[in-house]
């Protein structure tokens, strides 16, 4: 009897520790399997994210991720593709359940097994569905304002009964936060449109961590700061109006918080080519929160920007040219023979520079003699293979960009990718940044 007591003992000491390792799992399916190859998870916090694991996917799509009982609840990322911050999407796990989802890069993600990540998508759908019966309601001119009222009671039971029922759980975070604005009586279209973004972050806790590590508030912020304008103002100043706004809700919040909410709008103003937008950003806000956290790389990278924004003298530079078997210095300043000037950021490991180069040198020789001047800027880890190339392209005035991305001159134009051109006019000015040599084209044609 002591023998089969202390065989039982054992086989239980030996099970607790596999115990403590698996508790739950993250699994699902990707669609369709071969566009995907790997996903990476991330335990996702207010400024950073851990890395956890990573899964391979499966010949059916499917991938698996076994979690122990050191895996806290919260907000966790799954990462499917590169760049990591444009291709993720995250996960609320509150480590007492298993959660099962479908992938799609169409349709997004769909939870089959999850509560929490279930009810938010059951509430984002309900709230979805009865903000499209307000703007039918508004957009058909109906005067009807008992219908009106119903459809307001509606959305005001929807959010409590949501409320209730996730009362004590994660995901309560989010409905709460996200409760809209709703009149208690009937309003015309123009008063209820500036009562929803006066009121657009009246729920919001910008120091919740649960929502800081989501990508929710980043969501709210790009809806409101894209979302709400006035048809009295311009695009530009809706944007910084907008932006003003925003930034007065988000001053009781960590500049470490502050610094990603704003670099992420900053990024998308530079993006959409809104470089008056972005660089106002930069100078009222993020500059100031750069130089609080002695962050010279971001400071740095917002100056840059700044100084190549169109309008802007172009960053001068030397470079040796040989002329009657002569070498001499010459700097960008000091060029006039030309109307403009393309100054192109290529390489030779470049596969779209090697496509584009070529029909930028086929274009230039089509435009009258003395209009455009090519300044070729090859930024290299080494320089045997350009010096072949640049043979091809005799009318260009060609530079070697030694140390590739730490090149002081593409440094100094904040060039982060090859091709990148600028247009100068015969002052050195840069008139225009166009995004590749079709764009190029275009913009002389036009100015033609």
């Amino acid at each position: 009897m002591k023998k089969i007591k202390l065989k039982r003992l054992v086989l239980t000491f030996f099970l607790l520790p596999s115990l403590l390792l698996a508790q739950h799992t993250i699994k699902g399916v990707f669609s369709p399997a071969e566009d995907y190859n790997v996903v990476l998870l991330y335990k996702s916090m207010p400024t950073v994210s851990n890395y956890i694991a990573s899964s391979e996917i499966k010949e059916d799509g499917s991938f698996q991720f076994q979690l122990d009982s050191t895996m806290t609840k919260g907000i966790y990322k799954i990462v499917y593709a590169i760049p990591q911050e444009d291709y993720n999407f995250d996960v609320i796990y509150n480590a007492k359940e298993d959660v099962e989802l479908t992938f799609n890069a169409e349709t997004g993600v769909t939870f089959q097994k999850s509560f929490e990540n279930r009810l938010l998508a059951s509430y984002t759908n309900s709230m979805a569905m009865v903000t499209q019966a307000i703007a039918n309601y508004y957009s058909q001119q109906n005067k009807d304002t008992i219908a009106l009222k119903a459809i307001f009671k509606t959305q005001k039971e929807t959010q409590e009964n949501f409320e209730k029922t996730a009362k004590g759980s994660i995901v309560f975070q989010f409905i709460k936060a996200n409760k809209p604005y709703i009149p208690k009586k009937y309003v015309d279209f123009k008063t209820y449109v500036k009562q929803l973004k006066d009121h657009y972050f009246d729920y919001i806790d910008f120091n919740n961590k649960i929502l800081q590590s989501s990508s929710f508030l980043e969501e709210k912020m790009l809806n409101y700061v894209f979302g709400m304008f006035s048809k009295t103002k311009d695009e530009i100043n809706n944007y910084k109006d907008n932006i003003d706004v925003f930034c007065t809700v988000l001053k009781p919040t960590p500049l470490e918080v502050k610094r990603i909410l704003l670099v992420d709008l900053w990024q998308q103003m530079v993006d959409l080519n809104k470089e008056a937008v972005a660089n106002y950003l930069a100078e009222t806000y993020l500059m100031d929160i750069a130089v609080a956290l002695n962050d010279q790389h971001l400071l740095n990278g917002l100056m840059v920007y700044k100084d190549t924004s169109v309008g802007n003298e172009a960053p001068d530079f030397s470079f040796e040219m040989t002329k009657e078997g002569k070498k001499t210095i010459k700097r960008l300043s000091e060029l006039s023979e030309y109307k403009n000037y393309v100054v192109v950021f290529w390489s030779t490991t470049c596969s779209y520079c090697l496509d584009e180069i070529p029909r930028l040198q086929a274009f230039a020789k089509t435009l009258e003699k003395g209009l455009v001047k090519v300044i070729a800027i090859a930024i290299e880890d080494e320089d045997i293979k350009w010096k072949t190339l640049k043979l091809n392209y005799p009318e260009f005035i060609h530079i070697y960009g030694k140390g590739k991305w730490d090149n002081e001159i593409g440094n100094s134009y904040g060039v982060t990718a090859t091709p990148t051109y600028f247009i100068l006019d015969k002052d050195k000015k840069i008139i225009s940044k166009p995004e590749d040599v079709e764009a190029l084209k275009a913009w002389f044609t036009k100015d033609l």
